[in-house]
């Protein structure tokens, strides 16, 4: 199975620390991917700054193939951050840097590689939008991640070409869940994925209901913790779909796992290590 991260990247700059990690839900998700034993792939644009240098050496780190990235004159896209037990706290960005000025634009000449894909995962920060038509009409399976930002615009323009809708939502009530799911599904995406941090996830596909306890641990550090259970399950459970095995079962295992995966990745500094010192008064 091989799987790809289309749109996003960036570093989070913890100010108090000095020290930037790279992330950013799409490389994330390639990079996790790849931590789980997949073939993964990463496709965004990167800026070329130390930052951009510092994501790309880290993604190579974890042989995530980067082969079809765009490169664009300009800053890499940065957040700054603070921890408050052990919680993130944003406290500004530079928007994507190159890729909201460029944008991410996947033409023809990308189709044979998109392709070899099982999965490919795009998200509301991605600037990736346009590729869905195309990609849904290459009937490559997608998932999209709307964060915990999102508009009922925002589901009603995407849902109709995604496979499985992935959202952060632990200030919704599981009745708000199932009431989101139900207009999910009723704008063309039957599965729908909804974590809560701590409280746990939800998984809706075709009126069923499965729900994951969270896996409790001493957190250090909880960036990426939601990227990470949103990749474990997903592919977990299109890679037992891919070999047969039950779908009821498929979901119950996938969201252990990612629960557990999950709980590991409160225990890494920033999304997936790799920090590096930077003086921030240069970005």
């Amino acid at each position: 199975m091989r799987f790809l991260g289309l749109g996003d990247n960036v570093v989070d700059i913890y100010e108090s620390r000095q020290t930037m990690y790279p992330g950013g839900n799409a490389l994330n998700f390639a990079v996790f991917a790849r931590k789980l034993g997949f073939e993964s792939a990463f496709l965004g644009a990167f800026g070329t700054d130390q930052i951009a240098e510092h994501v790309q050496a880290s993604a190579k780190a974890y042989e995530v193939d980067l082969s079809h990235c765009r490169i664009y004159e300009g800053e890499n896209g940065y957040a700054r951050v603070t921890l408050k037990d052990g919680d993130r706290v944003f406290l500004g960005s530079n928007r994507g840097g190159v890729l909201s000025q460029y944008g991410l634009t996947i033409s023809n000449k990308d189709v044979e590689y998109l392709k070899s894909f099982d999965l490919i995962h795009c998200n509301i920060n991605g600037f990736s939008d346009d590729a869905l038509p195309l990609i849904h009409q290459l009937g490559i399976p997608m998932s999209y991640d709307f964060s915990s930002e999102f508009t009922e615009e925002d589901i009603k323009r995407v849902a109709k070409y995604i496979d499985i809708a992935c959202f952060s939502c632990s200030h919704l009530t599981e009745d708000e869940l199932k009431d989101l799911a139900s207009r999910v599904s009723g704008y063309g995406c039957d599965g729908v994925l909804c974590t809560q941090g701590e409280k746990g996830a939800f998984f809706f596909t075709k009126g069923q209901c499965y729900r994951q306890p969270a896996h409790y641990i001493k957190a250090r550090d909880t960036m990426g913790a939601g990227d990470a259970f949103l990749t474990c399950f997903l592919v977990h459970y299109y890679t037992a779909l891919g070999n047969a095995a039950g779908k009821n079962e498929a979901i119950k295992k996938a969201l252990d796992l990612a629960a557990d995966f999950s709980a590991q990745q409160c225990l890494v500094e920033g999304s997936f290590g790799m920090g590096k010192k930077i003086d921030i008064t240069e970005e």
